[in-house]
């Protein structure tokens, strides 16, 4: 069978991926990367437990030195991430203005390159990462484009040819949710949130993609939301 390893930062799509990895591969281990996001420990704490509930080996990466990249409003509290009626996810131009906010360089790239050492290091051949259709619009390195280019330069820097994979990379948030369903992924351990509030703030542009594909699919989510 097929060994990967999974980046998981508790997100809806990188969960799904990882439930979807369980099935299709054997998860050798889950990555959770602290890079001095504000989300950072509630990203941790739930990945630790989804991966305890499925006994999949689960690490943490620290990646201090992150927090020196620049202007990113996740990784900079000196800078505000847009909120409340700064988000329209549904303005392509508004979403590009936001995701200008939070982009922090080359943070995927990174990302993936750490992930292919260990899955070459443990004897995997695909690294699996969790990106979705809609945010590919603003956000280039969610696309199937930079896997496939990330899967050819790991084709001159891993032995083993590690290939990156990502099984929700044409999906939208709805159909990740519609799939997670069918999974019977408990939505209430997963962090989609870009804070790390009590609950979800619920006015940051990921909860607010979150909260319409649980609305779409008739998911209750009270309880989960500040607001």
């Amino acid at each position: 069978m097929t060994k990967s390893v999974v980046l998981l930062s508790a997100g809806l799509d990188s969960t799904v991926n990882l439930f979807l990895a369980n099935e299709k591969t054997e998860v050798v281990l889950a990555l959770t990367f602290d890079y001095g996001q504000r989300a950072a420990l509630r990203e941790i704490d739930c990945a630790s437990q989804i991966c305890k509930d499925l006994k999949i080996p689960h690490q943490v990466v620290s990646l201090g030195f992150m927090k020196k990249f620049g202007n990113s409003s996740l990784i900079n509290e000196d800078f505000q991430i847009p909120t409340a009626d700064k988000v329209e996810i549904d303005n392509l131009q508004t979403s590009k203005r936001t995701a200008k906010s939070v982009w922090v360089p080359n943070r995927n790239g990174i990302f993936l390159n750490i992930a292919a050492g260990y899955a070459e290091a443990l004897g995997a051949q695909q690294i699996i990462p969790g990106f979705n259709i809609e945010e590919a619009t603003t956000f280039p390195d969610n696309t199937q484009d930079f896997l496939a280019a990330a899967t050819n330069a790991f084709s001159y820097s891993t032995a083993n040819r590690v290939q990156a994979v990502c099984y929700t990379t044409n999906m939208n948030k709805i159909q990740i949710i519609e799939q997670g369903k069918i999974l019977k992924i408990d939505w209430s351990k997963i962090w989609p949130c870009y804070f790390s509030y009590e609950k979800w703030c619920g006015e940051c542009e990921s909860c607010k993609r979150a909260r319409r594909a649980f609305e779409k699919n008739k998911i209750k989510t009270e309880g989960y939301f500040l607001k």
